[in-house]
């Protein structure tokens, strides 16, 4: 798989902004169904990974409520802007975890973003 970015490419979880896996170590294959060929692998998290990541939003939220409406629409637009400068790579890895056909990928990363811009 040949992407523009391969940082798009992640076989970790985020949470509480670092890239993590699985606390027991157990991963989940993703595979390209046309083929069936390994793409990669995901982290099967579980309960306690569940915990942590719901108690990082709540820990995250008073500092996000805290910024005023144009800082956090900065934010999202940001964000747009970033969906829309990896739109290539997002839809090429979304055609091979999914099979759906590229153009189609690439009409919904654009329609994704557009509810993203539509809040910024």
């Amino acid at each position: 798989m040949k992407l523009n970015d391969s940082n798009l490419f992640r076989q970790q979880a985020l949470i509480n902004g670092e890239w993590l896996d699985a606390n027991n170590g157990e991963v989940i294959d993703v595979t390209n169904p046309a083929n069936g060929d390994k793409l990669g692998s995901v982290p099967k998290m579980g309960a306690d990974e569940t915990r942590a990541a719901i108690d990082a939003a709540s820990r995250a939220l008073p500092a996000w409520r805290a910024l005023t409406a144009k800082e956090r629409a900065n934010i999202l637009r940001n964000w747009f802007n970033l969906m829309m400068e990896h739109q290539d790579d997002l839809a090429r890895l979304m055609t091979l975890e999914q099979g759906k056909p590229l153009a189609e990928a690439k009409g919904e990363i654009s329609y994704a973003a557009s509810f993203i811009e539509w809040f910024a």
